[in-house]
This record gives structure tokens, sequence and C-alpha cells, in this order.
């Protein structure tokens, strides 16, 4: 089997991606960087964003496998004392392919159209400040937005930034996206929903900032800085992110021990 591996590049990820590499060898796995078919992500879940990021090209091809150097994070099954136990499941059986949806962002600008896949969530902020934008659903008009800005999230996603502004935790077996609001101006003069919107996989929505104004836009752990954009599509994206699971880790699980924590 042919893998790839990224670490967080801290002491101990250096470590264990030693550890991992060293043990993999001795059951005939190979190192492939270019073409490989498991992706091995050790560190937290910014790590496996970026290993996501990096083989984003390749997501027919590719399994993602997390290593959590601390706590068990949310794309992360494994942890630092358990390398040796997953390595003897890759050799001896052959793991539940779990796929997630990813969000796919087209922004418009005087420079043309631009595709982007994220993850976690795509955030749009001002700049100067206030963000001022239309936003429509399925070509319609639905709200014109003032406010800190707009995070659009995957299911996975929404147990990050979303969940803070006040969204829903969505399971990623729905395939959907969910627009929140950061900090919306509402008052006599300017109206917005005021909670965040779950929209379906065949549904999408634009959002229409100033074409002069200045913009923050990031894409997962991507931030980058633009200009002259008239308009922001989001939409299900049509890939998905593969994890090979080689034990059982169910979802809500995972959301339980990461904010209540502890035995119910």
């Amino acid at each position: 089997m042919n893998y790839a591996l990224l670490d967080r590049g801290d002491r101990l990820s250096r470590a264990l991606a030693e550890e991992f590499h060293a043990l993999a060898e001795a059951r005939g796995f190979k190192v492939n960087d270019v073409s490989p078919e498991i992706v091995v992500s050790i560190g937290g879940d910014g790590t496996l964003l970026q290993a996501f990021h990096r083989f984003k090209n390749q997501l027919e091809q590719v399994s993602f496998i997390g290593i959590h150097t601390g706590h068990l994070g949310f794309y992360a099954d494994w942890k630092k004392g358990e390398i040796a136990e997953l390595l003897d499941l890759m050799v001896s059986s052959e793991p539940r392919k779990v796929q997630y949806p990813l969000l796919h962002i087209e922004i418009t600008s005087s420079l043309g159209k631009t595709d982007f896949l994220a993850l976690n969530e795509f955030t749009l902020k001002s700049v100067d400040g206030t963000l001022v934008a239309a936003l429509h659903i399925n070509d319609e008009p639905f709200e014109m937005f003032r406010g800190d800005g707009i995070v659009i999230s995957t299911p996975t996603g929404s147990t990050g930034y979303n969940k803070s502004l006040g969204g829903a935790v969505i399971h990623p077996s729905l395939e959907a996206l969910q627009i929140a609001e950061i900090a919306s101006i509402n008052n006599r003069v300017y109206r917005t929903l005021g909670s965040s919107v779950i929209l379906p996989k065949h549904h999408h929505c634009d959002i229409v900032p100033d074409s002069e104004e200045e913009l923050f836009i990031g894409i997962d752990h991507l931030v980058m800085q633009m200009s002259t954009v008239s308009n922001i599509t989001c939409r299900v994206a049509d890939d998905k992110i593969t994890f090979a699971r080689y034990r059982p880790f169910p979802f809500w699980n995972r959301v339980r021990e990461a904010f209540i924590g502890g035995s119910v």
C-alpha cells in the first residue's frame, strides 16, 4: 500500500511520524507523496485540513486517516499510542469507507471565476468592518445582509465556527450546507433572518457584495484578501472526502466527547 504522511511539525508529531514510517516500512508499506492510496495526518484537525487541501485534486483515489496528538478530533480516529494497532489493522483488514460532503465555492471577480473546495467552511468578512451584501437563494432575493460577516459550513464544519455562532450541528450523512450570520445588524432599517439557514444539496446560495468592497475570504484555514468580487456562489460539492475507518467511532460520540465529555 502506498501512503503519504503530513504532520503538524511540532516535536511530538514529528516523533510520531518517524514511528509511523518505521512501523509502516516493516509491514511493507511504501511512501508515495505523489499518488498515495492513503493519506495519514498526524497532529490535529487543522493538520487534516492541510492534508485535504494538498490532495483535494485526488479525492477519488485517496482515503484519509487522522492520528491526533491530543484529544480525539472530528477527523481523527486514533491517538498517539495506537499507531502499531492502526498499522496492524491496515495489514489485516479492509476499512469501512466513510464519505463526508464538501462545499463548492465559485468566486466571480474582475479576474474571472475561481473555484474552491472547503472541508469545514467558507467565511466572508469586509476589510473595512461592516459587510454589506445581498443574499440570494436559488436565484431569488432572500435578504440584504449587514454585519460582521457570513459563514457557510459543511455538516462536519457545523461543529466549528458555525456552532459558535449558534448554528445547528448537522450529521455528515446529510448532504447540506449551512449559512450562519456573524453579528448581523437588525433594526427598523436593516433586517435579516437572524438565524442559521440549512440548504439541501440541490439548492445554492449567492452572495453579492459591493464590487468596490475589499473582502477577507476564508476557505477552511486559508485566508485571502480579494477585491472587485461581484458574486460568490456556494453549493454542496459533487466531490466528497473519504475516510478509512478501521474501527467504529460514530459522529454523535465525537460530538459528545468534544462538547460534553464524560459519561452521560
